[in-house]
């Protein structure tokens, strides 16, 4: 009589995501890369908005009439989001091009041959860490920076029109700049190229929108994400940053497009490219 033979049992596709999500967890919270890259978020911009809060409280006495008219406490302590957002967006290249650094990008595939469902993997684990804490570091800005303006300039409250609007969308600014920026870094690959792709479009692009004729200038510098994020994190209209800017969250709406975008063209190379 024949031995009788087994046949592996399939695993689902959901049993085998599940596994790819929680190996993904296990690289971020043990590689020392996220840890710092946290650190930095955490301390750049709550040390940044500090400063900002702590100088114009100092300085509010001498404020002239216009800068008393247009001064906005909420946006003035989340300054800190503009370096913040520096350091998460590293960390979000990190995750995916210190893989192919280091070569360990060949046993992910290896482990979970269906490569969109790494990148999938990646983008959830890490949006949910940068959700965090995005919003973390966003409401806590928030509220050191209310405490320090309190007693000496006007301060913001949760309650007051726009004013949560702006901390919850700086938190989900953080959080889909840092999906670019692992978009971007599934395109390039490499950690300095993407790197300095991600901050060309944070910083470099906006003064070369600057340069450009008066007449373009704006039409142009709406739909970068620095003036996104600024429209983002303001209640009171303030005549730098929003002439011409999209509404808080149609530009939301098309920063997630931006990241979408950079996400399925680096989806789309990841199945095509050797790794």
């Amino acid at each position: 009589m024949p031995a009788a033979t087994s046949s592996p049992v399939p695993v689902p596709g959901g049993a085998r995501f599940a596994g790819a999500v929680r190996g993904e967890w296990t690289k971020m919270r043990s590689v020392r890369s996220t840890q710092w890259s946290v650190m930095a978020t955490v301390v750049l911009t709550l040390a940044i908005g500090v400063l900002a809060t702590v100088v114009t409280a100092d300085r509010w006495a001498s404020a002239g009439p216009l800068e008393r008219l247009t001064f906005d406490p909420t946006s003035r302590s989340l300054t800190g989001l503009l370096f913040g957002q520096l350091a998460l967006g590293v960390l979000g290249v990190l995750v995916m091009s210190a893989e192919y650094g280091t070569g360990t990008i060949r046993a992910s595939l290896a482990a979970v041959p269906r490569r969109h469902r790494v990148l999938a993997a990646k983008v959830l684990v890490f949006g949910a860490v940068a959700l965090v804490v995005g919003e973390g570091v966003s409401f806590a800005s928030f509220f050191v920076g209310q405490a320090i303006l309190a007693g000496t300039t006007p301060y913001a409250t949760l309650g007051q029109p726009h004013v949560l609007r702006a901390v919850a969308g700086g938190g989900l600014y953080l959080a889909v700049l840092g999906l670019l920026a692992l978009g971007i870094a599934t395109i390039v690959r490499h950690t300095a190229g993407a790197i300095s792709c991600f901050v060309g479009v944070l910083f470099v692009l906006p003064l070369v929108a600057q340069a450009l004729p008066t007449s373009i200038a704006d039409d142009v510098g709406r739909f970068l994400p620095a003036e996104i994020g600024a429209a983002m994190t303001t209640t009171v209209p303030d005549v730098h940053f929003a002439v011409g800017s999209f509404s808080p969250w149609a530009g939301f709406g098309l920063l997630c497009g931006y990241a979408v975008a950079s996400l399925l063209i680096g989806g789309w190379l990841l199945e095509r490219r050797d790794a």
